[in-house]
């Protein structure tokens, strides 16, 4: 009986307490159990790494554009090209051996997706990918065939064509050697705004988007 009382006057003791701390804020705290899953092997929730510089990131994958549909960006990164004939963007070609290898003739959006696995979509035609450069795809859409350029244009950072001419045009007009606005057409007063540049720094004058002219921009 006596410890049955001293059980109870304990008891009672700690409860005054706890109630006696609690109006002051404090008093004994309690660990509420976090909820486990039911799957002993279930993935833990991962929020999404934050993108530097989102203008230069390559977009998710999709599936290249198809002629007969209202013309469609492709996003398809330049890294996951894959073919014989195309080599790695790593070890790009130069541009006068990139010059050689354009294909100038018309052909129709079947003979272009036989010979090229990427085929984007980008400011007024679609373009083909191959050993590190962008060219127009002449005739894989009669509808889109108005290009201000016919030749190479250097990919890096597996951006798209207008991508890198916008990248060259903003760093261009920075430097003061472009005065336009940012496109991602390479006109001729881009073109020009190139050679001018490329003459000052003692670069091979190609007037156009090449792999020595990005690095001197700073942009690879």
């Amino acid at each position: 009986m006596k410890t049955i009382t001293s059980f109870l006057i304990t008891g009672l003791l700690l409860l005054t307490q706890s109630l006696e701390a609690g109006e002051r804020g404090g008093g004994v705290g309690f660990m509420v159990p976090s909820p486990r899953s039911s799957s002993p092997d279930a993935p833990v929730a991962r929020a999404p790494a934050a993108q530097n510089n989102p203008a230069r990131t390559a977009p998710h994958p999709a599936k290249n554009a198809q002629a007969g549909n209202s013309p469609q960006r492709s996003t398809t990164p330049v890294g996951q090209a894959r073919s014989g004939q195309n080599q790695s963007q790593n070890n790009p070609l130069s541009y006068a051996a990139a010059s050689r290898r354009t294909v100038h003739e018309m052909h129709d959006h079947n003979w272009w997706r036989r010979h090229f696995r990427v085929i984007v979509f980008a400011i007024s035609g679609f373009y083909y990918w191959d050993s590190g450069y962008w060219y127009p795809a002449w005739g894989y859409d009669p509808s889109y065939n108005n290009y201000d350029y016919d030749g190479p244009i250097y990919a890096y950072g597996n951006l798209l064509p207008d991508q890198v001419t916008a990248n060259v045009q903003t760093q261009l007009q920075q430097d003061g050697y472009y005065f336009g606005p940012i496109t991602g057409s390479l006109d001729s007063a881009t073109r020009a705004a190139i050679a001018n540049y490329q003459r000052d720094q003692d670069l091979v004058v190609t007037a156009t988007i090449d792999q020595p002219t990005v690095e001197s921009l700073g942009l690879a």
